[in-house]
């Protein structure tokens, strides 16, 4: 029988007193203590790891996001697209994640739904975060914020700034493809609605993409964002309705009719509507 092998022979470090470890530069020992369950029920802990690393997934989101948006400012616009299309893959990650959590039956989250109180999805504030830098700004939703006022400013901060979309439009404009002077002067704190002339600019970039090749292909970068985007609402929707069915939400939403409301929303509406007159 061959000996048990030894990585310290081919050169690994095997002490790591007063060295930095793999868990001291993840901070594992704050991480991993962070589930903190309420109740005896197996499947509680699924639904907290879950969540929080759903919640670290959309922490990179709102990272990329908000560099691609510099990027974007800056005419960077390669730096922009790797960074766009990292957060593509990141809610392709969080689609699998909803695959995982589907393996729980109602029966199991009776056993501790009622130890959730108010407390509801519906209420993170990152996710909030990603709608805004996205363009989706109702500014009713900071009402559940009102009792933090860090959260609260950081999302006012951001309804101050231009969205991701709007510095897009900016940008088409600035290569020579003319965005009405309305769009480019809305209040930023307000959703972006379709303008037909928003959509000439984009079929004119679409009907010529070796024009304006750059363009082009942020247009498409942003269509694949928000296509996993779409995705990943949908299998929130139905991975609700297959555990709680048509209950209303922990934080007093109408649950399932309430999600299903989000799935008409479009972030970026030209760039659908464009594909019908091409």
């Amino acid at each position: 029988m061959s000996k048990s092998y030894d990585p310290e022979v081919d050169g690994a470090i095997m002490s790591f007193e007063n060295k930095m470890a793999y868990s001291d530069y993840l901070n594992l020992e704050k991480v991993l203590s962070a589930q903190n369950v309420r109740t005896g029920a197996h499947d509680e802990m699924l639904f907290i790891i879950q969540h929080q690393t759903s919640e670290l997934w959309i922490k990179l989101v709102v990272h990329e996001l908000t560099a691609a948006r510099d990027a974007i400012r800056a005419n960077h616009l390669q730096t922009s697209f790797k960074m766009l299309a990292r957060v593509s893959r990141i809610f392709e990650q969080l689609n699998s994640a909803w695959d995982v959590l589907r393996t729980m039956t109602p029966s199991d989250y009776t056993h501790f739904r009622d130890e959730l109180g108010q407390s509801s999805g519906f209420q993170s504030y990152q996710y909030r975060f990603i709608e805004y830098i996205l363009g989706n700004r109702n500014t009713a939703m900071l009402k559940p914020y009102e009792h933090e006022p860090k959260i609260i400013n950081i999302l006012k901060e951001e309804l101050a700034r231009s969205s991701l979309y709007g510095e897009v439009l900016s940008l088409l404009d600035r290569r020579g493809v003319m965005i009405p002077r309305a769009v480019l002067s809305r209040d930023p704190s307000n959703t972006h609605t379709p303008d037909d002339g928003v959509i000439a600019a984009w079929k004119q970039i679409y009907q010529a993409p070796e024009d304006n090749w750059e363009l082009y292909e942020m247009a498409e970068k942003l269509i694949d964002l928000e296509d996993y985007f779409r995705r990943w609402r949908f299998n929130h929707v139905t991975t609700v309705e297959r555990v709680i069915g048509f209950k209303r939400g922990t934080g007093g939403t109408a649950g399932v009719s309430y999600l299903k409301r989000m799935l008409s929303v479009e972030l970026f509406p030209e760039l659908w509507h464009v594909r019908t007159h091409l």
